[in-house]
């Protein structure tokens, strides 16, 4: 029978009635699971708005994010067959951390853990066998990343990988589990994690079969000290770290790339000096679609010590040549900028057009790429090397771009726009600038 509005619960998740109310689940089970999880979780909890079939579900979130709850949640929907996680209760069910301590402390006895989170159906905890039992029979195993052999021989029909990126031995106890992920119809596992470039980690990813879920600490607010996010907000906000643990981002350096994030972190400096020269490098989108390259636009300035400060990133996407030329023009007076670089491969005349249509009394130079973007890139990150550059605030979408170019681009295939703009700033400013200076106080 269908949930008919009228009927309907006062519960906040309404997207989530509507979408249980279409499929027509029965109006007790959905009444059952209201008291327990689905409409109190976020919907980036919840694995009934997971489109695409998946076999593994990796939820990458920031510390506090609210990673663990579901987690623990989805097992505790599976050992009760509450619908919609699935049809009947599961029978197996692997818990498995880095270490036993952990499965217990974190995972079933923790704030967030299966024991706090039940409550229509409480789990029988056994120590001594290092399991939970349900009433409806089903069995939840404790297993460590760090005896991969453990996992031999049991079978499952569900399990719950916990922090995947902090195991010991990552390989060999993810191999163990495919092996036994196999009774049921559909054998299903769930990876929380905190994100951490590991080859274990970027090979599920990459899984078709495997769908992500990225959740940021602030959005578990309601459930988070004030002050905690607030220290951690000024402590870490934009740094690689503050991604990494509180975005739920997972940072990657190519090996072959020109830049690392070590030597990026190192060049951040907030105090910029007197700069006697202060150019904005524009390289422009082929078309102006939503899905077209962005139009990179770079700051940057000269000190007297000849030092070059990369001080803002105006990038914008999908937006009209007017748009992004009145971007140009009003970060040129912001910065009392003496030059504006633009690339004009893609867009010749055209691109000096539409900036001096928005002010003419802005100075262009027109600049064509004659070697590829790799070639340009290598002696700006020779400067880097040598010291001399530094990056006024950080600038996570550019130094993105810069740890991930290598010879052959970026992984994922787009065009580095950010980066080559940089890469025209910085010739311009300590390669080839023979303009004659004039000093300001950046405010």
């Amino acid at each position: 029978m269908k949930l008919s509005a009228s009927s309907a619960p006062e519960l906040p998740n309404s997207e989530l009635f509507k979408f249980l109310s279409d499929a027509g689940v029965d109006e007790q089970a959905i009444v059952a699971a209201s008291k327990e999880w689905l409409f109190q979780g976020r919907l980036a909890q919840l694995p009934v708005f997971q489109k695409q079939d998946w076999r593994s579900w990796v939820i990458m979130g920031g510390r506090g994010s609210g990673k663990t709850r579901a987690g623990a949640e989805w097992i505790s929907g599976m050992a009760q067959g509450l619908a919609p996680f699935c049809d009947r209760a599961c029978g197996n069910i692997a818990l498995v951390g880095e270490t036993l301590a952990d499965v217990r402390e974190v995972m079933v006895e923790g704030p967030s853990g299966i024991l706090s989170v039940s409550r229509l159906q409480r789990p029988r905890l056994e120590s001594t066998r290092r399991r939970l039992v349900w009433e409806s029979g089903a069995v939840a195993s404790f297993y460590s990343s760090e005896d991969p052999d453990s996992l031999r021989g049991p079978q499952f029909s569900a399990a719950w990988c916990d922090e995947l990126a902090k195991w010991k031995n990552p390989q060999q106890t993810w191999d163990m589990l495919q092996f036994g992920l196999r009774l049921g119809d559909k054998p299903r596992q769930v990876v929380t994690t905190t994100p951490k470039m590991q080859a274990l980690l970027r090979d599920l990813l990459s899984d078709p079969a495997t769908i992500m879920t990225q959740m940021r600490t602030d959005e578990n607010s309601a459930h988070l000290a004030p002050a905690f996010l607030l220290a951690m907000q000024q402590r870490y906000a934009g740094t690689a770290l503050g991604r990494q643990e509180l975005d739920g981002v997972l940072i990657a350096d190519r090996e072959d790339a020109l830049w690392s994030r070590e030597q990026l972190e190192a060049l951040h400096d907030p105090q910029a000096p007197e700069l006697q020269r202060i150019v904005i490098a524009v390289d422009p989108p082929a078309t102006s679609t939503k899905n077209s390259d962005a139009c990179g636009i770079i700051v940057a300035g000269l000190d007297a010590d000849g030092l070059a400060w990369v001080l803002d990133d105006a990038t914008v996407q999908g937006v009209k040549p007017h748009q992004w030329a009145a971007q140009i023009v009003q970060f040129y007076h912001r910065y009392q900028a003496d030059l504006v670089v633009a690339e004009v491969n893609q867009g010749g005349d055209m691109v000096m057009a539409v900036i001096h249509a928005q002010d003419a009394s802005v100075a262009v130079k027109a600049v064509r790429a004659q070697r590829g973007k790799y070639l340009r890139a290598e002696p700006v990150a020779a400067l880097y090397e040598q010291g001399r550059i530094r990056h006024a605030r950080r600038f996570p979408e550019l130094e993105d771009e810069m740890c991930d170019f290598a010879v052959n681009g970026l992984s994922s295939g787009r065009s580095p726009d950010r980066m080559d703009a940089l890469v025209w700033a910085l010739h311009t400013l300590l390669l080839q600038d023979t303009h004659k200076p004039r000093i300001r106080q950046l405010r």
